[in-house]
């Protein structure tokens, strides 16, 4: 993912609280399709189809298909890229105006 608008899928997936729950899931370790059904009894397998299928297209799951079922595996490599582009930078910005400030503080000018 090198562009804004190739990130707009990772941002989409994010956004939604369930998809989040998800991949929080599959951080612990790769989950069969039914596993995560039962671990969100609220959400019927369609709606955990649906969500999956939003992940998968941002690149944050790979599915394999091992005989009938689906193992969704975690692809952290994305938010990874996302940190990098988008956080960090804004997060050097954050430390470079507390640093001023904390400058500030420290050397009075009055």
């Amino acid at each position: 993912m090198s562009s804004e608008s190739d990130d707009d899928p990772i941002f989409k997936a994010l956004a939604h609280r369930r998809r989040r729950d998800i991949l929080d899931l599959l951080k612990e370790e790769p989950r069969t399709t039914g596993a995560l059904c039962e671990a969100f009894p609220e959400m019927d397998r369609c709606t955990v189809m649906q969500h999956l299928k939003v992940l998968e297209e941002a690149d944050l799951v790979i599915a394999r298909k091992e005989g009938r079922e689906r193992w969704n595996h975690l692809n952290s490599l994305p938010i990874k890229q996302i940190h990098d582009r988008w956080i960090s930078a804004y997060a050097g910005h954050a430390l470079s105006i507390l640093d001023r400030l904390k400058s500030d503080l420290d050397n009075p000018t009055h």
